[in-house]
């Protein structure tokens, strides 16, 4: 017990109180000390999503013998409609499948392409420096819908109309807001609320619905219907592209009929490390995954369990490997089909070697060169995953990219058009220049990880660029730190903006550090002393989902992010 002598020393026991306890999620007996619950485990299905309602259909889509992509696919439809501040059938999407029967991982690109009609040589005629995020400008080729019946086609069971149904009768019923939800909604209103169709079809009556406020979206219930009886041609070939095409070019936009006509999405060969034993896949460019890889090879030349998780010298190797990777990541990632990418000497042994050479561990650096894997080979949103009773794993990552997205909002259809072209870069030459039907860079990653040639976790963490940086500390925390699977996605994260990026910005004074609460004071002055600029922000340390399949037990453990709305479960 402690004995408060007087009132200053009391206040002063309670500030040491307050400091030390801030970094604890609740007094649990188990687990760290930031753990928000223990992780949930079950021996049939696993779903993990960011929204408990979305986690419910998948496991419903499952017990009726749909496969894990059949689960995947619901819960995805459904986010659109309960998360759109973060994904919809306007946006892109990206997936990694673990196919049991076959024993491999198959990896989708469902990313859209820029008009045809529109040139990087306009955006210069008109005077933009950049593309603009919000507006008809910044709208490519949705690819969600596309990706959905590419996985089905492949790996699914259910018909589709009873995929979408679930989400079909939330959006014609109405479901509650939740909280974290309602609160990048009520930020987006303002914003977007100029833009045609938006503020009719995703607000109520001008403002964002409350939490707890029961939102309809029956225009969304009757695209999705559509999709579901009419097939993936209705919305690329049929009466809803005719509307995309018809709005776009009636409000400034260049997006048209036969841009969403011509999409396809791409199978994708995933591309991995090994990090002390254990594979990290992630899906090559036009996507940033490999800068999560680049990040692990530098890592694993150093002793990093060693120097404790929170540490000064793990906090400081990790953000020069980040520097050192989004170099890299600005100079090299982009559309595939449009430059050669060096993936395979950005993610050698030799190459890691000669980038980790540049890092001073004393001393943060203001910006470094990107690298020449040439050389050395002369001599490289919302979440979801799901897994069934058949061991089949599904990591999937879907986007509107900027929250809501562009704000445009297609008559009588119920979702907003994505923003991703704003990723593209106007600089003459540079690899990801915008040119006509060429695909953006891409933020958005799913991730898995095997060991021994079997799946062992599948994962993301959403959040723009934080999601290499995301990746790598999950990674470091299951492998280095030993913790389990939800103790590696509560544990305080580290976050790094203002390196270099494939829009065409350059590092020049090293970037700032933002740590979340519960590193300890006396390492953020350490990592001061070294040259770093340290900043606490609400917010942007991205949102975590995982599952694991025990090897040993033949069971699944799920884990959900604490920062958000979600929830893992299983049967």
């Amino acid at each position: 017990m402690i004995r408060i002598e007087t009132p200053w020393v009391g206040l002063l026991l309670l500030g040491q109180l307050i400091s030390v306890t801030s970094a604890m999620a609740a007094d649990r007996v188990t687990g760290e000390t930031f753990a928000t619950r223990s992780a949930v485990i079950a021996p049939q299905a696993m779903a993990a999503t960011s929204h408990p309602l979305a986690t419910q259909i998948a496991l419903d889509i499952m017990r009726k013998g749909g496969t894990a992509v059949d689960a995947a696919i619901a819960a995805n439809a459904a986010l659109g409609l309960m998360e759109p501040t973060g994904n919809g059938i306007g946006g892109d999407l990206f997936a990694i499948v673990w196919d049991a029967s076959s024993g491999k991982l198959h990896g989708l690109n469902a990313s859209g392409r820029s008009p045809r009609s529109l040139t990087r040589e306009w955006f210069v005629e008109q005077g933009h420096a950049s593309i603009p995020p919000y507006g008809p400008l910044p709208v490519s080729v949705p690819g969600t819908v596309d990706g959905w019946f590419e996985l089905h086609g492949r790996f699914g069971k259910l018909p589709m109309k009873e995929i979408l149904q679930p989400a079909i009768d939330y959006a014609r019923n109405g479901h509650p807001v939740h909280e974290t939800i309602q609160h990048y909604w009520r930020r987006s209103v303002p914003r977007l609320s100029e833009y045609p169709g938006f503020a009719e079809q995703m607000t109520i009556d001008g403002r964002a619905p409350e939490v707890g406020e029961m939102w309809k979206n029956p225009n969304l219930a009757n695209t999705l219907e559509r999709i579901a009886n009419e097939g993936r041609d209705v919305f690329y070939k049929g009466d809803i592209a005719r509307v995309i095409g018809e709005y776009m070019q009636a409000n400034g936009g260049f997006l048209s009929y036969e841009d969403l006509a011509a999409h396809s999405s791409d199978w994708v060969e995933p591309v991995s490390v090994n990090y002390r034993g254990y594979d990290v896949w992630e899906l090559p460019p036009n996507g940033q995954g490999i800068a999560a890889l680049q990040m692990l090879n530098i890592l694993e030349r150093h002793d990093v369990a060693s120097m404790g998780f929170g540490s000064a010298d793990y906090i400081h190797l990790f953000l020069e490997a980040k520097k050192l990777a989004f170099e890299d990541r600005a100079r090299f990632y982009a559309d595939p089909d449009f430059m050669d990418v060096p993936v395979a000497g950005l993610l050698t042994d030799e190459y890691a070697a000669e980038r980790d050479k540049l890092i001073d561990m004393a001393r943060a650096a203001r910006e470094y060169p990107h690298g020449d894997p040439e050389v050395l080979r002369a001599g490289d949103t919302i979440y979801l995953t799901t897994a069934d009773a058949d061991g089949n794993m599904v990591s999937l990552i879907q986007s509107n990219y900027r929250g809501m997205g562009s704000g445009m909002t297609p008559p009588g259809l119920g979702f907003v058009l994505q923003d991703r072209g704003e990723l593209f870069s106007l600089e003459a030459g540079h690899p990801n220049a915008y040119a006509p039907g060429k695909r953006p860079f891409h933020t958005i990653i799913p991730a898995f990880i095997t060991r021994d040639g079997k799946p062992w976790v599948s994962f993301g963490l959403m959040g723009g660029a934080m999601q290499p940086q995301g990746h790598v500390q999950i990674v470091v925390n299951l492998v280095d730190f030993g913790m389990g699977l939800q103790e590696a996605g509560d544990a305080p994260r580290i976050h790094h903006t203002g390196s270099s990026e494939p829009t065409g910005e350059s590092m020049r004074d090293g970037g700032t550090v933002n740590l979340e609460t519960g590193f300890d004071y006396a390492v953020i002055r350490e990592l001061m002393g070294r040259g770093h600029r340290i900043e606490f922000s609400r917010g942007p340390y991205g949102g975590y989902q995982a599952i694991m399949k025990h090897a040993e037990h033949g069971v699944y453990v799920g884990a959900s992010e604490s920062r958000k709305d979600g929830q893992a479960a299983g049967y």
